[in-house]
Order: C-alpha cells, then sequence, then structure tokens
C-alpha cells in the first residue's frame, strides 16, 4: 500500500485547534473593522470630518469657514475627506496586521500592486508545477496498468 508522505503525520487535533483560531481573530477583525472611524481636520479646524466604511460619516463646518469662497470650502472639505479616509485606511491596514502579521498583511498590496501580481505569479507556478507532477503520476499509473 502506497504512503501518504507527510499527509500522514497531520495531527488533526492542532490543525483544528489552528483553524478556530483562525476563524475567532477573523471574527474579532470583522468586529473591530465596524467600529474604526477615520478622523482628519483642517489645520485651522475649520472642517472636521470622520470617514467611517460606509463612507463620509461625520461633516463638521465651523461657522468662520461659511467666510471662505465655496470654492476654497469645496476643496477644503475633499481634502479633509481625503485625509480621514488615508486614515481610516491606515487603521485597518494596523488591525489586519496585527491579525495577519505585517508579511501576509493583504493591506500592504493596496499601494504596491506589483507585489500582489508577484503572490499571484508565484501561486501560479505553484500550481502549475503540483498539477504537472499529478498528471505524471496517473500517467506512470496508467502505463502501470497498462490502459
Amino acid at each position: 500500500m502506497q504512503e501518504f508522505g507527510d499527509f500522514a503525520n497531520i495531527d488533526i487535533d492542532k490543525l483544528l485547534k489552528t483553524a478556530d483560531g483562525q476563524f475567532a481573530q477573523m471574527e474579532e477583525l470583522q468586529k473591530t473593522m465596524a467600529d474604526l472611524v477615520g478622523r482628519a481636520q483642517d489645520e485651522d479646524g475649520l472642517v472636521v470630518v470622520e470617514y467611517s466604511a460606509e463612507g463620509l460619516h461625520e461633516l463638521e463646518l465651523h461657522p468662520k469657514a461659511m467666510r471662505l469662497s465655496s470654492g476654497e470650502l469645496a476643496e477644503m472639505i475633499k481634502e479633509v475627506v481625503r485625509e480621514a479616509a488615508a486614515d481610516l485606511q491606515k487603521q485597518v491596514s494596523e488591525a489586519m496586521g496585527e491579525v495577519f502579521g505585517e508579511e501576509d498583511n493583504p493591506m500592504k498590496f493596496i499601494n504596491d500592486p506589483e507585489a500582489a501580481l508577484e503572490q499571484v505569479r508565484s501561486a501560479e507556478a505553484s500550481y502549475n508545477r503540483t498539477f504537472e507532477d499529478v498528471m505524471g503520476e496517473l500517467d506512470r499509473i496508467r502505463r502501470r496498468l497498462d490502459l
């Protein structure tokens, strides 16, 4: 009878405990993510923004902001919204880094799409090698059985 290689030595209890731990971490991450809010304000405190996963969560305009031209105010609001969204993204990245570790943090690929493509290429190459190994083994079995 053919051995199963390293698969015969898998500690199922350890595997299940690890999976349970990962599910618990993901559940905690979901709760954390729901509570994250990015915050920003301009240097004079005229525009204050809170940005959450749902988008713009809070917008406060100081009465002095109304003295600005509509164009200046619009630009200021857009800039502060961008800063609040960036703050939220930073918090999400930190939360995911705590769960996945910095090396495996999926958020690192947002700013580095080439690294993401490299991961995909590596996975594809690994898949292709495995597929070729399996097909080669099946071919050897077919020949041995004279099929």
